[in-house]
């Protein structure tokens, strides 16, 4: 057989969340042995997944009827990635898992973050002589915090936090005086900057991954949200609406809320 070449972007990993509801009807036809034989499948399948290097993956009852299970997987090659997708998609046989919404982006660095030069000329302007002791611990710490952050961002190792939130967003471009794209860019990146200070305000509550879009799927963005109660989904998402850049520019999809929880859990909360 022809090997497949790798998909590995130059930066960042794809990432796929994958909404499904149960065909119970389908399922009630297996015999004890093929749902057991699927459950197994599945199994198996998530902890292949996470023993596969360079991908991670997440998984979800969710909290509502527009869908019952959800995945979230993220994995450096988006050849493995796809195969891996069909693979949950047909873990349980055919027409058990039917899609019902699903999401393809890639991790990605802010354009709006502060660069190098920005944070010299700032640390000039407090007075800091270039070259000082104090410069250099200065520089030297804010270089680690960037290194922090980028690797976050482009490689982002998710903890098992309960609630997940996910919805795709975009920035309005169609109307007069609301055009994000028809703004300056240092007029964009000091209304991000204020954006993401209220989500500072929500950390060690909410962990929020925002991953890139435009030209892959019909939206954007995809934001993530991790928390322990969903009180803070809610709060952050509500604090959020009051800022300029959401308040001016946000649009909005559906919103996903899951509970993170083992195969077996979500098994027992799913499937008849």
């Amino acid at each position: 057989m022809t090997e497949i070449p790798k998909l590995v972007s130059a930066e960042g990993w794809h990432v796929l969340h994958l909404f499904y509801k149960v065909e119970h009807g389908a399922w009630s036809m297996l015999s004890d042995e093929d749902k057991f034989r699927a459950r197994t499948n599945l199994s198996e399948l998530v902890e292949e997944i996470r023993g596969t290097e360079g991908c991670q993956v997440l998984t979800f009852s969710m909290v509502s009827p527009k869908s019952d299970v959800g995945f979230m997987l993220l994995c450096a090659d988006l050849q493995v990635a796809n195969a891996f997708e069909k693979q949950i998609t047909l873990s349980l046989g055919p027409d058990i898992l039917v899609p019902a919404y699903s999401f393809y982006s890639m991790t990605e660095k802010s354009e709006y973050t502060t660069q190098e030069p920005e944070y010299v000329a700032e640390l000039k302007g407090k007075g800091v002589v270039e070259g000082s002791p104090e410069f250099e611990k200065s520089l030297g710490e804010w270089r680690e915090r960037m290194k922090h952050y980028e690797k976050h961002r482009l490689y982002p190792v998710l903890p098992p936090w309960e609630v997940m939130c996910f919805y795709p967003m975009a920035k309005r471009r169609g109307l007069p005086g609301q055009n994000w794209y028809a703004t300056a860019f240092e007029k964009r990146r000091e209304l991000m900057l204020g954006h993401a200070k209220v989500g500072r305000r929500w950390s060690g509550k909410i962990l929020q991954l925002v991953t890139g879009c435009t030209g892959l799927d019909d939206w954007e963005w995809g934001v993530t949200l991790l928390a322990h109660d969903p009180m803070d989904v809610k709060g952050i998402v509500y604090e959020m609406r009051f800022d300029e850049v959401t308040a001016q520019y946000g649009e909005f999809g559906e919103f996903y809320i899951g509970l993170q929880l083992p195969v077996d859990e979500i098994f027992r909360r799913n499937m008849l």
